[in-house]
């Protein structure tokens, strides 16, 4: 399923209307960076503190010395004034150019920050309400707690998880870890409802703790569900009463199909789909 369009609307690279770096910049010689990819909907930025704070929280994990904080804050806000009624704000930082040749930073780098804003559409209502086909992936995430978590720029895993599909009508690859243990999508965090307890697997070992994850648990309660994090495996989920996706760009998303077999969509998620719909903070 394409995603948008192959080039951005508009590119600022530290501030500046451009749209290229040098090479000698970090996060394309090494991927020595973060990420962020935040939804913008009729002028808002959903959820941009919660974007902004683990940008930083993987700066700081990275221990990239990012402390342009309020000129970012103005980025965004002028991206969003700018913006069509749907659009996708991406922010990358990397540590900035290389002064030294080899893996090492010298700790003089200056990090360097790119907004890009993309057009968007919104996901087809056939498909929000039909639910999503998914499919088990072959690939199998490492195991690095100290990049768990994060959005760094290494995306090479996931890459070469969506080269494994070509079909349309598939729409994620769920990912499982170098021990078997179901992880997340190659884009998407993954929940499981059964009864009352509605789980997520952990990503304190791989994967990404996304945005739209952390308000499902949180808004869990809403709904008299009780959010969990915990081990979930293949069996668990295809016997789960419900299974949805999440991210910033989809929101929540019921799985139909998993693996070849049909799932139920529970009214619960449509319910809770909804309800996030309406949220931007």
């Amino acid at each position: 399923m394409s995603h948008g369009a192959a080039e951005p609307l508009m590119t600022w690279v530290d501030g500046e209307s451009q749209s290229s770096v040098s090479i000698l910049d970090r996060g394309l010689q090494y991927g020595d960076g973060v990420f962020e990819t935040i939804a913008c909907r009729r002028g808002c930025l959903r959820f941009v503190a919660q974007h902004v704070a683990r940008l930083q929280q993987g700066c700081e994990r990275l221990q990239i010395a990012f402390d342009a904080h309020r000129k970012l804050t103005a980025e965004l806000e002028r991206a969003s004034r700018l913006a069509p009624p749907v659009a996708i704000i991406k922010v990358i930082v990397t540590r900035g150019d290389a002064l030294a040749r080899g893996y090492g930073s010298v700790g003089r780098e200056s990090p360097r920050r790119i907004v890009t804003m993309w057009p968007d559409a919104p996901l087809p209502e056939s498909l929000r309400a039909q639910g999503a086909a998914v499919r088990f992936g072959q690939l199998r995430l490492a195991r690095n707690p100290r990049l768990a978590g994060i959005k760094h720029l290494n995306r090479l895993e996931q890459v070469l998880a969506r080269a494994e599909w070509h079909d349309a009508g598939t729409f994620e690859s769920l990912l499982t870890d170098s021990e078997g243990h179901l992880v997340s999508g190659t884009m998407s965090n993954v929940f499981a409802l059964k009864g009352q307890t509605l789980v997520t697997p952990p990503v304190d070992q791989c994967g990404v703790a996304g945005v739209l994850r952390a308000v499902v648990l949180r808004e869990a309660a809403h709904f008299r569900l009780e959010p969990s994090i915990a081990p979930v495996s293949v069996q668990r989920l295809l016997n789960a009463d419900a299974v949805f996706l999440t991210n910033a760009r989809i929101g929540v998303l019921p799985v139909s199909r998993l693996g070849g077999r049909t799932i139920p969509i529970d009214a619960r998620t449509r319910a809770l789909a909804a309800h996030v719909e309406q949220l931007d903070a």
